[in-house]
């Protein structure tokens, strides 16, 4: 989106008493986008859309709500649906949605694609549209949701540090709810994008998830060749009606001769075009299943620091030096720490130097299942208003659930700095399992890897730290890492199956 000029004082109040509107980041059809901070939460930046359609009374009012917060429900259960937070009706009566603020690029900049960076974005659009189209239970009722407006200005890339390309879908349930507005005008207005819009959409009929299939078989088309599939001599509706109804899709191979598809890939997105639902895929697993089965790497487009993150993990030594090894193996449990499952740091004096560890106690069972665990980690910082790291690990096995470890540091305690000077200068960390059983003693030692990029961003904050003026706002920093920890865990989940996924590929 660009960006555009500060809004006028006068539009610079408080929405909803919580959010301070600080500019214009976009505009399109439905409305206006402001880049806006939530004061409630310390400032943090959040996106409020504007809708156009004015809400005259109460009936539009309850529509309006019940699609907002259908629509947040949704974006909960899936990490590729633009996560929702809150909705209202400003004074003059405009309805309003706030939303998580994403920096990234509308996919419409991005056409035409590679076709690797193709098979990631569609798969990820694939997922959020499937999590939709299986609905969310509201008071005991399950409720589908169709987009009705899928196409490239709605969908969004945000570069990742996890996935490397994260796609979220933009504006769910707001095109129901505008046309359910509409109902009952003599405008003859319609609320959709011509060249995306299936013919039962274009005949009012009642729509499903195949509609939503169509508009991505349309979108699809256009991400390979960057023209669509058909082209009219107006964009009138009744041109558009013709074409969707009417003309066969022009071929992929005469739009674009140097395209070499995958013949079942150009297969699935003609199918997806077909005039009748009943011919296209009926859901959207059945497009995944295409997807999965191209002969692409996953994430191929991950920045090379994690694509290339080897899973050595897996073996039975714990890959740290053996002096290390050794130091772990001979600790005792400390004597002030509960005899419970619990996780906490602390600095080891070693013969190879000072290491940060991470302490654990598990039931022996548990120890053993965890034994063969892929690692990961990932590193948070919080530089206001307390600076404040959280240092995530996680243990994963296909066959049983992800162990979480985190660990916030308060990085104005002195210990902590020094605990977070140690990852930044040792390539890998142990983790240090103690049984629950008696006689407490440290049964098993595995190590995590930091690589090179994230240790330099650790020594980065650690000189960040100890510049930044003295604060005793903590647990507000605590509190806004552990809601980005809570989105990214989704992210961290899906990038640890398809690693797990290439490891058991390698092994077959």
């Amino acid at each position: 989106m660009n960006q555009s000029p500060l809004v006028s004082p006068s539009s610079r109040d408080l929405i909803a008493n919580r959010y301070q509107l600080k500019q214009l980041i976009g505009s399109g059809g439905m409305g206006e986008v402001f880049l806006a901070d939530d004061i409630l939460l310390g400032g943090i930046p959040v996106a409020i859309k504007f809708l156009l359609r004015t809400v005259a009374n109460s009936k539009m009012q309850e529509d309006f709500a019940r699609e907002a917060l259908m629509s947040a429900g949704l974006s909960q259960k899936s990490i590729h649906i633009v996560r929702a937070y809150d909705y209202g009706v400003s004074e003059k009566g405009k309805p309003f949605y706030v939303m998580e603020y994403l920096c990234g690029k509308s996919l419409k900049d991005l056409i035409p694609l590679q076709l690797p960076m193709f098979v990631t974005i569609s798969r990820q659009i694939c997922l959020g549209l499937q999590c939709a189209h299986q609905g969310i239970k509201i008071d005991g009722k399950v409720h589908p949701l169709v987009h009705r407006d899928i196409k490239p200005a709605n969908i969004l890339v945000v570069p990742d540090p996890i996935l490397g390309q994260l796609v979220k879908i933009l504006d769910f349930g707001i095109a129901k709810f505008l046309n359910n507005a509409s109902t009952g005008s003599t405008s003859g207005e319609f609320h959709g994008t011509l060249p995306y819009c299936s013919p039962e959409q274009l005949d009012g009929e009642k729509l499903d998830s195949r509609s939503d299939i169509y508009s991505l078989g349309v979108m699809m088309f256009e991400m390979l060749t960057g023209k669509k599939p058909w082209q009219p001599e107006t964009d009138y509706f009744g041109a558009w009606y013709k074409a969707h109804n009417f003309e066969p899709p022009q071929a992929i191979a005469n739009v674009n001769p140097a395209l070499r598809l995958p013949q079942k890939l150009n297969d699935l997105i003609m199918a997806c075009l077909a005039k009748k639902a009943s011919d296209r895929p009926q859901n959207i697993a059945e497009i995944l299943q295409v997807l999965e089965t191209l002969e692409q790497p996953k994430y191929s487009s991950l920045p090379p620091t994690i694509a290339s993150k080897p899973i050595p993990n897996i073996s039975l030594s714990s890959g740290l030096p053996l002096a290390v090894e050794q130091t772990c193996l001979q600790l005792a449990w400390p004597q002030d720490k509960p005899i419970q499952e619990i996780v906490f740091p602390l600095l080891l004096d070693t013969p190879q130097g000072s290491v940060a560890a991470l302490w654990l106690m598990l039931p022996q069972q548990e120890i053993k299942k965890r034994a063969l665990s892929i690692r990961y980690n990932q590193f948070i910082f919080a530089t206001s208003p307390h600076p404040m790291l959280l240092w995530v690990t996680v243990l994963y096995n296909r066959e049983i659930t992800p162990k979480w470890l985190p660990c916030y540091l308060d990085m104005q305690n002195s210990k902590n700095r020094r605990l977070v000077q140690a990852l930044a200068e040792n390539e890998r960390y142990p983790l240090i399992f103690f049984s629950m059983e008696a006689p407490y003693s440290c049964t098993k030692v595995l190590s995590s890897c930091i690589d090179p990029t994230q240790r330099r961003m650790l020594k980065n904050w650690l000189d960040q730290s100890q510049n930044l003026p003295r604060s005793n706002q903590s647990q507000l920093s605590k509190q806004l890492l552990k809601q980005q920890y809570q989105q990214m865990q989704p992210r961290i989940l899906e990038h640890l199956e398809s690693k797990s996924k290439a490891v058991v590929s390698s092994l077959i």
